[in-house]
């Protein structure tokens, strides 16, 4: 057994990690990060989905940091790459042209970034990353914890690390049970929440699917089939188990349209889709657009797949053990490769080329699922749909103000399929704000969230899960940290004594955090795209 101790124990390295551990560490704080993978980055590089983002992502609605973050991904293109004359010259550059976000980049370069960023804090020693590490088990006294033990997934060696605060970073909120923080999982009732998209009944079990997503360029004189999946001929005639009814088969070209449950014929043109957006599939996370580079250097378009066809509904991660968690991450891993296979066969399309080298894999498939739903803690305040729903809402143009604000979001209420049987939920969302009382526990007094384990409801999830908005969490954690240490104060002092939050809050602002939108939002101009996969 091995000992540490430090000033902040963040266990996770995903999006709201690495910003909490940029804040911290920039307020002067020793922190320990620990990732289960071995790529930093969350959503952005392990799972390899580029972000999810509103229309006026480029001049606010995010942090300062975030924005400068975005910016060296496009500077680290114009120093390393080849690009055109054009695209060199382009303010705005996106890599890909995918038309989910402005920016549609390599999980390698968002890599590159995130580590040079955090690299003069290693180099310092202030700040420890301990990669291919998991939580095993912590202790606590009342309402403290006062250690947390990791093991290295790989040689199987254990730390117990102290520290005066801990992170929950974890894509699935895993610290929440071990260190006995009350949470809750699945779907809320509407008699719980009063929100007209919950369910009659809770159902702990029903969490969004997740998905494996992979990295795909195509070659039409080639052929780059792959093996058949050992569990090909189930998932070719998988029908989802769902209401409304799906349109039919999974792994198919038609689906529903999010919004409307409406069938949907899906295109798909591999290279050839016009570059605008709601163009296809293959331009929509679309990461690396051939056009953008000097002839020569891409053959291909490489695209990201995160698809509904890839959406596993079959079982629930959250309640998971740890044997059961592998099997179901194997069964998605079967689906994925099966919706390669039924493209490249059925589809005629053999020229699909599967791309380890974008994803950082042997077999071609991300590090680790991509995660829609996770553990929830239950939190000072719960954020609900009345608060942020257009409809709920009418007239307003955004969503209902909080006092204790720490940052900013917009994206729709998007649900997708879920392990209870629910096909899309999709709402009309407004610009809305993050609650200081949603990041902080009801009773344990050192342990804050920073992912999708917020104090949000199934339904509300669906529009705080996305990059920005887990980034600004992560930093406002980061640096409220560091305010409750420098004043011996605890989070729940700061949000509940109004001269405590005003000195905290005026500290985010001049960092760059925004907490109020600006009057008169044009909203149609800032609406995000059709829905998040």
């Amino acid at each position: 057994m091995n000992f540490l101790q430090t000033d902040i124990l963040i266990v996770g390295g995903g999006v709201g990690g690495c910003a909490c551990a940029i804040a911290a560490c920039e307020a002067g704080l020793n922190v320990i990060v620990t990732e289960e993978t071995d790529w930093l980055g969350g959503q952005f590089t392990a799972q390899a989905t580029p972000p999810d983002e509103h229309g006026w992502i480029e001049r606010f609605g995010s942090t300062k940091s975030y924005r400068l973050f975005r910016e060296n991904v496009r500077k680290y293109y114009r120093e390393n790459y080849e690009l055109t004359e054009e695209a060199l010259n382009n303010p705005v550059l996106n890599p890909g042209n995918g038309w989910v976000s402005p920016l549609c980049a390599e999980p390698k370069v968002f890599l590159q970034v995130i580590e040079g960023i955090l690299g003069k804090y290693t180099a310092s020693s202030q700040l420890t990353i301990l990669k291919e590490c998991i939580a095993l088990e912590a202790e606590n006294e009342g309402d403290y914890v006062n250690s947390v033990t990791i093991q290295n997934v790989k040689t199987g060696e254990n730390t117990k690390i102290t520290a005066k605060y801990f992170v929950d970073a974890t894509e699935l909120g895993d610290l929440l049970p071990i260190t006995k923080t009350e949470f809750v999982t699945g779907s809320e009732s509407r008699n719980d929440t009063g929100e007209p998209s919950a369910k009659n009944e809770a159902d702990p079990h029903n969490c969004q699917a997740f998905s494996v997503c992979f990295a795909l360029s195509y070659h039409p004189d080639e052929d780059w089939t792959i093996e058949k999946p050992e569990k090909y001929d189930f998932w070719k005639d998988f029908i989802p188990q769902i209401t409304p009814a799906w349109s039919g088969k999974l792994l198919s070209l038609t689906g529903l349209n999010p919004r409307t449950l409406e069938p949907v014929h899906y295109k798909f043109m591999p290279n050839n889709e016009p570059n605008k957006a709601f163009a296809g599939l293959w331009t929509y996370r679309r990461i690396i657009h051939k056009d953008n580079f000097k002839r020569g250097i891409y053959f291909s378009d490489i695209t990201l797949v995160n698809y509904p066809q890839i959406d596993y509904m079959l079982g629930d991660l959250c309640n998971a053990s740890g044997e059961e968690r592998a099997r179901m991450i194997k069964e998605a891993k079967q689906q994925s490769l099966s919706f390669i296979y039924y493209l490249q066969t059925e589809k005629g399309l053999k020229g699909l080329k599967l791309r380890p080298d974008v994803v950082g894999t042997e077999d071609g498939l991300i590090k680790y699922p991509y995660i829609r739903e996770s553990r929830r803690i239950r939190a000072e305040f719960t954020i609900k749909e009345q608060h942020i729903s257009a409809q709920a809402r009418f007239p307003e143009k955004t969503a209902q103000k909080f006092q204790d604000s720490v940052g900013l979001g917009y994206y729709r209420i998007d649900l997708h399929p879920s392990t209870g049987g629910d096909n899309y939920v999709d709402v009309e969302s407004l610009p809305f704000q993050i609650p200081l009382g949603a990041l902080i526990p009801k009773r344990v007094e050192n342990l804050l969230p920073v992912c999708k384990n917020i104090g949000t409801t199934h339904i509300t999830n669906g529009c705080y899960r996305v990059h920005p908005i887990e980034w600004n969490v992560g930093e406002s954690i980061g640096n409220l940290l560091a305010f409750c240490l420098s004043e011996e104060l605890t989070p729940r002092q700061v949000r509940n004594d109004s001269e405590h939050f005003q000195v905290f809050q005026s500290i985010l602002m001049k960092s760059g955090i925004e907490t109020e939108w600006p009057e008169n939002l044009n909203l149609e101009e800032g609406d995000p795209h059709i829905h998040a996969m």
